[in-house]
């Protein structure tokens, strides 16, 4: 992934000058109040210890069974009951700025961890974030692990997941221009690590992340390119009967549209 967003920047470096402001909607501040008590009730302080500076502190983490899956959009996205996950997936050092995926927080090398105190620490302001986060504090949080993740050289299928997931949040938000702007990027480091790594990879196995590179190649406007991950899954052997037929629906998809 040779070039990224203009949005990854924390607003401690050069500004995220460019979230927009949450939209109002028509909710009473009775039924926001409960909501809001309904959310703090799926959250716990969870302790965490930053392995760039040794600092103890703690992060808003979902409590276990509390979000419930109710559908998967056809890149995969999942859709949550109750509270979203997706908003709580970023942990923040407040006191050296180090911010990742809670996946590979811990998995940090010496030299990138250097990379991130003469890059990032400097330059950071830590921020006090409410107790619920809203889609703009989820965005802003995954634009400091993606400016993260560059800055200490992170392989490309990191770089390409906080992408995806920072799309799906923008998807979320209603807002298409940033969608497809994340959804590239996430599709240029997928090929890469595709390339290059070894499976499984973010979770994936070879076939799902085959899958998944059609279905952005569709989204994006690519049917040929997509046409061709499709056929890849559909053609292979010990692919999961669910993935083999999604990939036919898609490929159908395109050829009927």
């Amino acid at each position: 992934m040779d070039k990224t967003p203009s949005e990854i920047e924390h607003s401690n470096f050069n500004d995220l000058k460019d979230i927009e402001i949450c939209k109002n909607d028509n909710t009473s501040k009775e039924d926001s109040v409960k909501k809001d008590i309904n959310i703090k009730n799926c959250l716990y302080d969870k302790s965490y210890t930053c392995p760039v500076c040794g600092n103890n502190f703690k992060e808003k983490t979902v409590k276990i069974g509390k979000a419930r899956l109710v559908s998967k959009d056809t890149d995969l996205m999942p859709r949550y009951r109750n509270i979203n996950p997706l908003f709580y997936d970023v942990i923040i050092c407040p006191k050296c700025g180090y911010s990742s995926l809670i996946s590979y927080f811990d998995k940090i090398k010496k030299d990138q961890a250097e990379l991130i105190i003469s890059k990032i620490s400097s330059k950071f302001k830590a921020r006090i974030y409410p107790e619920i986060y809203d889609l703009d504090t989820a965005i802003e949080r995954y634009k400091l692990a993606l400016l993260n993740s560059v800055v200490k050289n992170a392989k490309s299928s990191e770089k390409a997941y906080i992408c995806l997931k920072t799309a799906w949040l923008y998807r979320l938000k209603d807002s298409k221009e940033d969608e497809k702007k994340f959804l590239e990027q996430a599709l240029i480091g997928f090929k890469e690590a595709y390339e290059k790594e070894s499976f499984p990879i973010c979770g994936m196995d070879k076939f799902t992340l085959m899958y998944l590179l059609g279905e952005l190649s569709r989204r994006l406007g690519d049917n040929n390119e997509a046409l061709f991950w499709f056929s890849k899954v559909i053609v292979s052997t010990n692919v999961t009967p669910r993935l083999k037929e999604l990939a036919r629906e898609q490929k159908d998809l395109i050829k009927n549209g």
